[in-house]
């Protein structure tokens, strides 16, 4: 049993930007149909256990603690009012979908990693982002990550080579360097190779002596690292089954006939009827009703 787990809101991103090479107007289902498409994609390739985390809004907690963190001002409204539809075509899918609101997407992902890596039946837990918060997830080659943009997979040993630190002093290491996507700066003059070599001669921030890092920046360093570490104790489900795709929901034709989307609905019933043959065929062809 391999689980994979996806950042939808990344996913709502590459899709909608990708589409403006081949649009001169924006599609208004058109990330979504790309997300559902990535998604039927895996399933066709094998893939049985499938959860979905997204941001149903892009604050959280951290910023109450960071003034400057991430916030969905300058998020485009073509591409915002795409989020929470996205949300509604996953679960009528069939697929296990986590819309967070006080924690972020990517804690999520942190947290069913944590959860199906627990598990002894699973023997693989993928998490679909490119992000480098993600990377301190990773475990061995039991926990891995994986770059859909680059083809890359980074198990331990690709995150020691990509970052020069190992999975559990990434929190660390993005503390020191910042993370302009997330809105916090970092530590003056701490370039990544610093980073990684006070890490490794000095272990988490906490162990750093006084003489490499103290005042304001130790204090700065701190709340950073806080900022970039994953909570892992959402309580997404009960059993690592519950991931487990059954086929859509009798919903799912509605919103594919809303979208126009009849050969995505039709490549998702015909996985369905392979993994679930007795309860496809109760179904009418495609989703339809009958009478």
């Amino acid at each position: 049993m391999i689980v994979h787990l996806v950042d939808g809101t990344y996913e709502l991103f590459r899709h909608f930007y990708g589409l403006r090479r081949f649009h001169k107007t924006d599609p208004p289902f058109g990330a979504i149909i790309g997300v559902l498409g990535t998604v039927v994609q895996m399933l066709e390739q094998g893939a049985t256990h499938i959860g979905v985390a997204t941001d149903h809004i892009i604050e959280s907690f951290r910023n109450d603690l960071w003034p400057g963190y991430k916030t969905g001002y300058g998020i485009e409204h073509a591409l915002w009012a795409q989020f929470h539809p996205l949300e509604d075509a996953l679960m009528a899918m069939g697929i296990v979908t986590w819309p967070m609101v006080v924690l972020e997407a990517d804690d999520a992902l942190a947290s069913a990693a944590h959860l199906a890596a627990g598990d002894a039946r699973v023997t693989g837990v993928s998490i679909w982002t490119p992000d480098k918060d993600l990377a301190q997830c990773v475990v061995g080659e039991r926990v891995v990550q994986v770059d859909r943009r680059s083809g890359q997979i980074r198990d331990d040993a690709g995150v020691r080579a990509k970052y020069g630190v190992p999975p559990m002093f990434i929190p660390d290491w993005l503390a020191l360097v910042g993370d302009a996507a997330d809105g916090y700066p970092g530590i003056p003059r701490c370039g990544t190779r610093t980073a990684a070599r006070l890490i490794a001669a000095h272990g988490p921030i906490e162990s750093f002596p006084a003489a490499v890092l103290s005042g304001a920046n130790r204090d700065f360093a701190l709340l950073f690292k806080d900022l970039a570490t994953l909570r892992t104790n959402a309580a997404l489900f009960n059993d690592v089954d519950d991931l487990r795709w059954r086929g859509p929901t009798p919903m799912f034709a509605a919103v594919m006939e809303t979208m126009g989307e009849l050969r995505l609905l039709e490549r998702v019933e015909n996985v369905g009827r392979v993994l679930n043959p007795s309860a496809a065929a109760q179904r009418p062809p495609f989703g339809r009703r009958t009478g």
